[in-house]
């Protein structure tokens, strides 16, 4: 299977005697041997015929993860549309609906995905909670703050509107095979991927020391530029996460699979929106 830029992807793929985070137990399957003892005799020799242990989950399949993603997209919603309105009563809110969002998204991020604990829905669906809560307040920051309140909704309009485009986007691309996922492809997007995080920190390094920092987010023609490009390599992640969940779904990965895979799209979705936010926030003020 094709590696995957999406580190939660990484691990729900299918490893030798399992699936990370869904192996066997050890000697699962196997005759019980141990301490001498040897499968029971029956009349004339024979001995009992091994029966394999009855599969306790059924393997995932693409209804699976549209359900689970659509229910985690949801939470995210619901808590955007109340936190936005929270927020709007009282705007001095919204910066901490920004760190507690935020932080606390990132740290079930972590746990999840280094933990194993992707396919856990208690664990996606907080997460989910969680960004609804801090894009809500950064929708209220980046419009009605920011401008005014002119073109507020609008701005969010679009911004929702551009995201679930780019999202319907390349899964016809994938699906039609328009581009395919190779290795190569995998290594430039992944490549792209680390390259924007490192732009990111040290534009926000530089601007503890210099006014803008490094003009990556000042609203000018650069910040245009490397919104775009962010764009870009976000989209592209769409394609090698689609092709990872379709290894899972011809793998018979579990179904609590689904969990993991609505997981990692909505990271990318979110971080979709936030940036073609910013990029419209970018137009708006000029």
């Amino acid at each position: 299977m094709r590696s995957t830029s999406n580190p939660v992807f990484r691990n729900l793929q299918p490893q030798q005697g399992g699936y990370a985070g869904f192996g066997s137990a050890p000697g699962a399957g196997q005759p019980n041997t141990q301490y001498g003892q040897q499968p029971p005799q029956y009349p004339g020799g024979y001995q009992q015929p091994y029966q394999p242990a009855v599969p306790t989950t059924r393997p995932m399949t693409i209804d699976d993860v549209v359900q689970k993603t659509g229910i985690t997209l949801a939470v995210v919603t619901l808590g955007a549309i109340l936190s936005y309105a929270l927020t709007a009563a009282n705007h001095s809110l919204a910066p901490l609906f920004v760190i507690v969002g935020g932080l606390g998204g990132f740290v079930l991020a972590m746990i999840m995905t280094f933990g194993r604990k992707q396919d856990n829905p208690a664990l996606v669906l907080s997460y989910a909670a969680l960004e609804g809560l801090l894009l809500g307040a950064f929708s209220f920051i980046f419009t009605n703050v920011k401008f005014g309140g002119v073109g507020g909704s609008a701005l969010i309009a679009q911004a929702v509107l551009g995201t679930f485009g780019v999202f319907f986007g390349m899964l016809v691309v994938y699906k039609t095979g328009a581009i395919r996922v190779t290795p190569r492809l995998t290594r430039m997007v992944v490549g792209a991927l680390i390259g924007v995080m490192v732009l990111m920190l040290g534009n926000l390094v530089a601007s503890f020391f210099t006014a803008g920092g490094l003009g990556l987010r000042d609203g000018g023609p650069v910040a245009i530029i490397f919104s775009l490009v962010v764009i870009g390599v976000a989209a592209f992640s769409f394609l090698l996460d689609f092709d990872a969940a379709d290894q899972l779904i011809r793998a018979q990965a579990p179904e609590k699979a689904a969990w993991g895979v609505a997981f990692g799209l909505t990271v990318t979705l979110v971080w979709l929106y936030l940036e073609i936010l910013r990029l419209l926030s970018y137009f708006q003020n000029r």
